[in-house]
């Protein structure tokens, strides 16, 4: 069985410019992601899976001088991008991080493989870990079927193909560490706000080649709430644009097909 990180990544943003080139104690917020990724140890490779739009070439180059693979798909049909990356590698799980997660725990990417080996699931995620520090792992055979069955080319917004639709074996991971179950903490990056959360975590974390942890970040959390009072009110804003971008369109008589 061979899986892999990929890494979800677009240059294009409205609400915050070129945010995945931004840059935070002089590397770009793409590029410490990728060293969080890096910690990771079951993933047999990382791949940053971008569009063939000139735009994101610049994210090309970025998977090159940090040792990591990279692939170019469709702009719009994440899914289909992922397919083609998944084949193209010969990859039977993978394991997809948003390029806006730049505290993705690699501990729960490992735990998200391991799962599947014990299970066989189409599906694989968490809802207890922060928002930003979760991941969803995808069975090879799923996303293909996912593939055949949508009726929708713009697939921004995807995970309901696997978790609403009822064709597919999903595995919720559990978090152990109460420590870590704050789902209702925003880390994920889409507007202004969100970057400054960011940028006041690594002034008081981050120590050159080093990368610090989820918990270390929660308990500097818990230490200084005044941290998550920065971007908390843009969570409402994220969940309505998130409900505007929501389309599961599938074939007819998609749902006849059981796995």
């Amino acid at each position: 069985m061979k899986s892999a990180i990929f890494l979800s990544i677009r240059e294009k943003a409205t609400r915050l410019p070129k945010k995945v080139l931004l840059e935070i104690k002089g590397k770009t917020v793409t590029e410490h992601l990728i060293d969080r990724l890096k910690q990771a140890k079951l993933p047999d490779l990382i791949v940053l899976c971008t569009s063939t739009h000139p735009d994101d070439t610049i994210l090309v180059d970025i998977a090159k001088n940090n040792g990591v693979d990279y692939f170019r798909g469709s702009e719009d049909d994440k899914l289909d991008r992922y397919l083609r990356a998944a084949l193209k590698f010969g990859i039977d799980f993978v394991v997809i991080v948003d390029g806006d997660d730049i505290f993705c725990d690699p501990e729960y990417i490992d735990k998200t493989i391991e799962r599947f080996v014990q299970t066989n699931a189409d599906f694989i995620t968490c809802k207890e870990l922060p928002l930003g520090a979760v991941c969803s792992g995808i069975k090879l055979e799923a996303l293909k079927k996912v593939c055949e069955i949508k009726d929708e080319e713009n697939t921004e917004v995807w995970g309901g193909y696997f978790t609403e639709t009822g064709l597919f074996k999903i595995e919720y991971l559990k978090v152990e560490d109460e420590e870590l179950r704050h789902p209702e903490i925003r880390m994920t990056l889409d507007y202004p706000e969100d970057f400054q959360f960011f940028k006041a975590i690594f002034e008081m974390l981050y120590v050159p080649g080093k990368v610090f942890t989820l918990k270390e970040i929660v308990a500097l959390l818990k230490d200084n709430p005044q941290i998550i009072d920065i971007n908390k009110d843009m969570q409402k804003a994220y969940i309505e644009n998130l409900r505007k971008h929501t389309k599961i369109r599938l074939k007819k008589n998609a749902l006849s097909w059981r796995g």
